[in-house]
Order: C-alpha cells, then structure tokens, then sequence
C-alpha cells in the first residue's frame, strides 16, 4: 500500500519513493573501494566488450549475404557502430587499470560456441539471429545497470544504444513473411533455438564468474537476490514475446 507524501510524514515515511540508493548512488571512485564491486564490473565489462567486438565481426560477415548492395551498405554501417562501442567499452576497461585483452578472455569461449552453434544458413536468418541475440545481451545488460555505480551505468547504457538493427531487421523480415508467408514457421523455429542457446549460455557465464555472480545474487550491497534472478529472465523472456510478435513470429 502506497501513502501519499505530506509534509507531515515525508521524513519518516517508509514507503516515500526514494532515490538510488547502496551502489547504484555512488560514483566509480567510491564503489570500486569495494574489491569484489570492482572484480565484478571488470568482467561485466569484459563481457560486454567481446559482445560488442563479436557483434562487429557477424555483422561484417553477415553483409556478404546481403541481396542488395543497399542492404550490404546498412549491414556495414552498423558493424561499424558496433565497433565504436566496443572502443569505449576497451578504453574504459584501461582508465580503471585493467588489460582489455585479459578481460576479455574468460568470455571468448561462450560467445564463440554460441555463434558456432547457431551459424544462420541465409540473409533471413541472420537478421533474426541479430535481432534476437542482440536485444536479449541488451535486456539483460539493461537489468544489471540499474545495480551499477553512476558512471558504470552510464556507459552501459551508452553502448546498449540501438545502432539501427532492430527497425532494419523488423522490416526485412516482416516483408519476406507477407511475400512467402511459410518462411515464417521457419524462422519462428530459429528464433526459438537462439533464445534457448542464448540463455543458456548467459546462465553459464554468470555461474563461472564468482565476482559476477555474487553481485548478482546480492553478495555486492543492492545486487539481485535469487528471487530478482529469477523475475528478470522472467522479464527478458517476456521482452522476447513482444520481439517476436514486432517480427510477425509466433514464440
């Protein structure tokens, strides 16, 4: 039950909306006083910057299967935004004292199995896989910000900034489903398996992370609880069923 705030019980009042509080209110310079918040953030930001260099490199790729040098062009353009924010996230990852390459690397074998295991054999499926993998790294990235210092989060969010890819694929997809209404099935099939590998392999990176793991399970002040793990792949999964239905697939 929510009361309203009046002068006479906004002091005192528990249930007054209050601000970020514990980590999330705190700059870098004091959070990361904190050895365990400052291993955390390390391979947070590890993981991002190989996500975003992997991105580069499936998205160049991708573009040779572009019908069009139009969309070849497009495809290129935001492998190109995909390696900016890498940049930024390699650059900071050197401003707090950290070898970028050394970051990376826990994360390298994850990522590389997923792209093996879901390799697309056409344009179409690669839109999806973009789409799909892409935008369920973003939702997850998006949930631990809200956790992070203020600069931290800052430049998470930053980097999570749509490059084009989601209108782009929407489009795309959406006009070979009404031109060949059976490619649909198809792809909804797909985008199933790369929802499940994707998770999957989420799952798997934070288990093997001690410091990621303890803050999300609440080991680093205002990190998630095992409950809030839970709520927020309930969250992304459900963000997943909107996506799908934006593509004109069934989940």
């Amino acid at each position: 039950m929510r009361f309203m705030t009046t002068p006479d019980n906004a002091p005192d009042s528990p249930e007054a909306p209050a601000g970020p509080t514990g980590v999330a209110a705190q700059d870098w310079a004091t959070a990361s006083a904190d050895p365990q918040y400052r291993a955390a953030i390390v391979d947070l930001l590890g993981a991002l910057a190989y996500g975003e260099l992997a991105a580069f490199e499936r998205l160049a790729e991708d573009a040779k299967l572009a019908p069009t040098l139009t969309d070849k062009a497009e495809l290129a353009k935001m492998a190109s935004a995909e390696f900016h924010h890498f940049e930024r996230i390699r650059d900071r990852l050197k401003e707090i004292g950290s070898e970028p390459t050394e970051a990376m690397e826990p994360f390298v074998a994850a990522y590389d199995s997923f792209h093996r295991q879901t390799a697309p054999s056409d344009w179409l499926e690669g839109l999806v896989k973009a789409y799909v993998g892409d935008s369920i790294a973003s939702d997850f990235y998006r949930e631990v910000a809200a956790r992070l210092d203020t600069d931290t989060r800052e430049l998470v969010l930053a980097v999570l900034d749509d490059t084009g890819h989601a209108g782009f694929a929407v489009e795309k997809v959406r006009a070979a489903i009404d031109a060949e209404p059976r490619v649909g099935g198809r792809l909804a099939l797909w985008a199933r398996r790369l929802m499940g590998e994707a998770l999957s392999q989420s799952q798997r990176v934070v288990a093997d992370r001690d410091a990621l793991s303890t803050m999300l399970v609440g080991g680093v002040a205002d990190g998630f609880d095992l409950a809030e793990v839970g709520r927020m792949f309930s969250r992304i999964t459900e963000a997943h069923t909107k996506r799908m239905a934006a593509l004109g697939l069934a989940a």
